[in-house]
């Protein structure tokens, strides 16, 4: 009866456990290896995975869906569109196509604050399951601050440093990268968000903040856009973005002035 008991207890644990995270624990075992069901589990999702880094971007419903919004969009593309290309050659993706770069020439204007890249990267599924709900909330809020937006550019073929050419095109005092991230066996939809204050090529990463893991199932639509955006207005109040900058949106600094006629 203890046996029972105890055995009815771990499962109990178990059970609570994995309603808290899509982690893989207590898989169990057969002899010295997992269980036929766990196998399989991990294999769907290692196929989901690869379908997301493979997949390439359907950029007619993503710009659909954009434009349904409100928002002015255009497409660019980089020498990597294809993606075999893009996973062997990082560096075509972090620069435009000729006819691409001419095109945000034209659009080039002196009062934008900000420039939003929606960018393949590693992963279509997380753009076309993400994108859209995130940006919903995120330019309403940005625009309630008093910002300047750009239109709203759909990169395919991109990394995440393209959006400092983007920026630099278009004029715009800061760039805002939303990203496919590398797709984990837990999480083949995740949405980066990268923010870089005076974007211009050949930046790092440490001039960069970083918002990940934006989805359903990690950090919600809601919670990300309300970050976003206090990062935005503190990169462009201290003229910083990137390790210099930190991100103290969760302890108390949610209230934002407005950009135009503030202190900022």
């Amino acid at each position: 009866m203890t046996d029972l008991t105890s055995e009815g207890r771990a499962s109990s644990l178990v059970a609570r456990l994995s309603s808290l995270t899509p982690a893989r624990v207590a898989l169990g075992r057969t002899g010295a290896s997992l269980t036929t069901k766990e196998v399989l589990r991990f294999q769907l999702a290692h196929a989901k995975a690869r379908d997301a880094v493979h997949v390439p971007l359907d950029c007619e419903a993503v710009t659909a869906g954009i434009m349904a919004l409100g928002c002015n969009v255009v497409r660019v593309e980089t020498p990597a569109t294809r993606r075999d290309v893009y996973l062997r050659r990082p560096d075509l993706g972090r620069r435009l196509e000729v006819e691409s770069a001419e095109r945000l020439d034209r659009l080039r204007r002196d009062d934008f604050d900000i420039a939003t890249v929606v960018a393949d990267g590693l992963s279509s599924r997380a753009i076309t399951n993400n994108a859209v709900p995130l940006l919903s909330r995120l330019i309403r809020k940005l625009t309630d601050v008093g910002l300047t937006l750009a239109p709203v550019v759909v990169a395919e073929g991109a990394r995440v440093a393209l959006g400092d050419e983007i920026a630099g095109r278009l004029g715009a005092r800061l760039v805002l990268v939303l990203i496919g991230e590398r797709p984990g066996l837990s999480s083949p939809d995740s949405l980066g968000a990268y923010l870089t204050y005076a974007p211009r090529p050949g930046l790092t990463d440490a001039e960069r903040n970083c918002v990940s893991n934006i989805r359903p199932g990690g950090l919600d639509f809601e919670a990300a856009s309300s970050k976003l955006v206090w990062l935005v207005v503190k990169a462009l109040a201290a003229g910083m973005s990137g390790v210099q900058l930190k991100d103290e949106s969760s302890t108390g600094g949610r209230s934002l002035p407005m950009v135009r006629g503030s202190t900022l």
